[in-house]
């Protein structure tokens, strides 16, 4: 019998230190910090060169901003843009225009 009382004892003495264990708290989940997005500039309206130029490079600034356009590509066709703005800002529409939609194509944008 004394050996049944004394495994009993263990028994209960094993439970009660689990269930002590279980009271204790627990440590909280690391906090992450959430990335900010990167801020997001509204594009001119409008009709006419100007606004055409200014929200594709808008676009392309938020493309290489992700990373969806690589530094170097996004610089490129940030030139292209301010060649076809010059024009746009001499009054040559038709050229700033044509200017804009070969760059686009140029770089696989619509």
């Amino acid at each position: 019998m004394t050996a049944y009382r004394l495994s009993l004892a263990l028994v209960a003495t094993a439970l009660l230190a689990g269930l002590a264990g279980a009271c204790q708290p627990k440590a909280a989940a690391p906090v992450v910090a959430a990335a900010t997005p990167a801020p997001v500039s509204v594009p001119p309206a409008g009709p006419g060169c100007g606004p055409n130029i200014a929200r594709t490079q808008a676009v392309v600034d938020s493309d290489v901003a992700t990373g969806n356009l690589n530094q170097p590509v996004g610089a490129r066709f940030s030139a292209d843009l301010a060649r076809a703005s010059a024009a746009c800002a001499a009054g040559r529409e038709g050229e700033a225009l044509g200017l804009l939609a070969a760059a686009k194509t140029r770089y696989g944008y619509r």
